[in-house]
Order: structure tokens, then C-alpha cells, then sequence
């Protein structure tokens, strides 16, 4: 995998030609920003910006008048504008890899919140190493309705302790309106919800997410969260995905880079509260 080449087609595919991600939301570009807006328990926010490294001044380097006419702390303006208007927290995704080199600073500036830093990661399916096994008696399960759902949730709020209301709308919603863009599953042990996680499919892509991958305490350490990306990847690549792509936190960096993933960027949240 050309790790240069998978990061542009990542930005094209699903930044800058970003589709909706559930009923109800909508993408649009304005100016030189791709932004989502969606229901108040769906995700609000800017996935891409086509910025440059000198857009306070609104001109190039070498002197010339920026023909884009990208001024980042206009297009920050604009944002925090429109969404405060629609009474909307909002998410600035920042990779690392954008422009302008200080466009963080500039959010933070402007009253965003930085969250966590995490590890943009891609992994190419017929490249990892998928040979995860379950811990005896334990068995993964496909998430369909709202029991399912339910557990999903469970494990969720026991493995990142905070409420996950958010995620039980999102699920049954996508569940409901789209089943073939969302892949859920909970692993069991004697009835018992041990981890969970899901995966979002983008039609039209070639890239699936992993997103929330989480295993409750006494489970942690057994190989839940290595068996649960294998069952993603197998059903990802069934359905005739080339990539999968996660942003992994720094315990999670680690074990898909055993997979065969590959480090390509960091990305950050930048949330604005209205």
C-alpha cells in the first residue's frame, strides 16, 4: 500500500466527496468547506476544508493573489455562523496533514475545544493479518433490532464510561432507513455482552470504518477487540471493500498495526458549543 497515494484517496473519497452518514443529514460545500448537518443526535461538522498554508492573508507565497480566495479564519467564521444559527454543536475535524500548519491554533482561537488526538489508520483487507480467534465460549453476534442495539450500547457506556444515547438513536436510525451502510455486532460470553463494535459502510467508496470497538473490563486483554476488526474486515471485503480505515486511539495504535494497518496522519476534534 503507497501510504502517500491511500491518504489522497482517503481525503477525495471520503473528506472532500463525503457522502451523508445517516437519514436525515445532508453534505454540502461551501466555499472551500465540505460540512454535515444532520439531527441533534447525529454528527454535525466539517469534514473537509481546502485551505491553504497562507490563508489568513488570502494570498500564495510567492506574492500572487490566492485564485481559491481561502481565508481560514473567514471560513471558520462562516461555519460558527451557520451552525450556531441552527442552535448545533459542531465538529471542526482536523487532520494532520491540512492547511494552514496552524489552522488548529486558529480554531481554538475562534472558542473550538481540541479533543483527544488520534491516529488516522488504514489497512488494505488482502494485506492483514486476520487470524483473531474468539476465547472459548464466546460468540459474535449481528446487531439488527433494538435489542441488539441495546447491547450495543451496554458495552459502550461500561467500556468508554459515558452515556451512549447518542449511539442508540444513530444505530436504530441507520438500522432503520439504511441496514446495508451499517454493520453492528456484540460479542457474547453465556448471554453475558462482553465488546462491541461497528462498522460503517460508504457505497460508492472503497474504504469501510471501524468505529467503536470497546470490551468491558474483565474482558480486556483476550482478543475481543483483534477478533471483532477480523469479523469487520471479512464482512467488509465480502461486500467488496479494498480498505479499512480507523481512527485508533493510542491503545488501540498498537494492536491493528499487528494487523497490518498502517499509520497515515493524526486526527482531532475541534467541537464548538454555541
Amino acid at each position: 500500500m503507497d501510504p502517500s497515494a491511500t491518504l489522497a484517496l482517503f481525503d477525495r473519497e471520503l473528506r472532500e466527496g463525503a457522502r451523508p452518514d445517516g437519514p436525515g443529514a445532508r453534505v454540502e460545500r461551501v466555499g472551500p468547506v465540505v460540512r454535515q448537518t444532520a439531527p441533534r443526535h447525529g454528527w454535525n461538522g466539517v469534514l473537509w476544508s481546502g485551505l491553504n498554508g497562507t490563508a489568513g492573508t488570502g494570498e500564495r507565497d510567492e506574492g500572487g493573489p490566492d485564485p481559491r480566495g481561502t481565508d481560514a479564519d473567514g471560513a471558520i467564521a462562516a461555519q460558527i455562523a451557520y451552525f450556531t444559527g441552527l442552535d448545533r454543536a459542531f465538529e471542526w475535524k482536523l487532520y494532520g496533514h491540512d492547511l494552514p500548519v496552524d489552522l488548529g491554533q486558529r480554531l481554538v482561537a475562534a472558542g473550538f475545544t481540541p479533543g483527544p488526538e488520534e491516529t488516522l489508520m488504514i489497512g488494505e483487507i488482502p494485506g492483514l493479518r486476520l487470524g483473531a480467534e474468539l476465547p472459548e465460549g464466546v460468540r459474535i453476534a449481528p446487531v439488527t433490532d433494538r435489542a441488539g442495539v441495546d447491547l450495543v450500547v451496554d458495552v459502550h457506556e461500561k467500556a468508554f464510561r459515558g452515556d451512549a444515547s447518542w449511539l442508540r438513536h444513530r444505530l436504530l436510525d441507520r438500522l432503520a432507513a439504511a441496514p446495508g451502510t451499517v454493520v453492528a455486532v456484540v460479542a457474547l460470553a453465556g448471554g453475558e455482552p462482553v465488546s462491541a463494535a461497528r462498522m460503517e459502510l460508504v457505497p460508492g467508496t472503497r474504504f469501510a470504518g471501524l468505529w467503536g470497538g470497546g470490551t468491558v473490563d474483565a474482558w480486556r486483554g483476550r482478543g475481543l477487540y483483534r477478533a471483532l476488526v477480523a469479523h469487520r474486515a471479512r464482512v467488509a471485503a465480502g461486500r467488496g471493500y479494498r480498505y479499512l480505515q480507523v481512527d485508533a486511539s493510542g491503545g488501540s495504535r498498537p494492536i491493528l498495526e499487528r494487523l497490518g494497518f498502517v499509520p497515515l496522519t493524526t486526527t482531532t476534534p475541534y467541537v464548538y458549543v454555541p
